[in-house]
């Protein structure tokens, strides 16, 4: 089995194969995958990582296999006050693509309800998941339950 041992970003290399993966499956470390040519990869890196479609493992070999994101289930939120909106998604620690009139989250009934009370029109779509990094522009911002009763710990 090949094992794919580094990362290079947003490689523009030759690649050899891919490997397609939703948001969560895109944060990995050690996992073993399937490429799209039904190839067994053992990824064996030295730290997790957060991946983007474009990235691309590297290979024992030297031999790059590129990162796919999948397409998954979404909602587009759109409204007048945008700003305010992206604040109430962010109050939640939900991770979130921000774009110039639109905002994009993980299929949630709930936030779904929540933003249409605040005025937005939210429509389901099919689309790869690709949010905004951490505070500093990368990693992940990971959610976490406010509960039911709206009360919630922070023990990360």
């Amino acid at each position: 089995m090949e094992r794919a041992v580094r990362v290079e970003r947003q490689s523009g290399s030759e690649t050899v194969d891919s490997v397609l993966l939703d948001y969560e499956g895109r944060f990995l470390r050690r996992k073993r995958l399937e490429t799209a040519s039904g190839t067994d990869l053992l990824v064996d890196l030295p730290e997790t990582v957060s991946l983007e479609d474009g990235d691309a493992l590297v290979l024992e070999s030297g031999a790059h296999v590129a990162i796919v994101a999948a397409q998954e289930p979404l909602l587009s939120v759109t409204g007048a006050n945008l700003a305010r909106l992206a604040w109430h998604v962010g109050n939640r620690h939900t991770p979130c693509r921000i774009e110039a009139d639109r905002l994009l989250i993980r299929e949630d009934r709930v936030l779904a309800q929540m933003l249409e009370g605040l005025g937005a029109t939210v429509a389901p779509i099919s689309a790869p998941f690709t949010p905004e990094g951490g505070a500093y522009g990368h990693g992940r911002t990971l959610g976490h339950s406010h509960g039911e009763d709206g009360h919630h710990a922070h023990e990360h």
